[in-house]
């Protein structure tokens, strides 16, 4: 059994957003040469998420809208955490949007379904985050 891992980095300039990062998960594939087994792609940072959905921009909307109503940032002293940073609502909305997803790795590529695409999910931005990749299989 083969073995790989990357770190994917983001900066992203807002404080939300949500970036399909399907290209740069296909590409780790390939490097990795694993035709069969798993790919696991998870957000190393509690305010930050890896999911699976769609690349339709109204459905990008309606996710940040529904999770500003559920966790919204303002006022920030709603928050217990919010003593030294104004962050609290981001570790709620990865929390809704969750850390992680794996993929099967089948003839060397990911095995998605109709649609599906890889996204990494930004509730604090403004900094520099990773992802791992990590790919498993023969």
């Amino acid at each position: 059994m083969k073995s790989y891992f990357k770190e994917l980095f983001f900066t992203l300039p807002t404080r939300r957003a949500f970036v399909n990062m399907t290209p740069e998960v296909e590409k780790c594939l390939h490097e990795s040469g694993i035709q069969e087994g798993l790919l696991l792609c998870n957000a190393m940072h509690i305010t930050a998420s890896v999911f699976i959905n769609d690349d339709e921009a109204g459905l990008h909307h309606d996710y940040d809208v529904w999770l500003e109503r559920l966790a919204p940032h303002d006022p920030v002293e709603q928050y217990k955490h919010n003593g030294y940073e104004d962050n609290a609502d981001a570790h709620l909305k990865r929390q809704i949007m969750g850390r992680e997803v794996v993929v099967a790795v089948t003839e060397g590529k990911l095995h998605l379904g109709p649609w599906e695409q890889i996204f990494y999910g930004e509730f604090d931005g403004r900094r520099k985050k990773r992802v791992l990749v990590k790919i498993i299989g023969e």
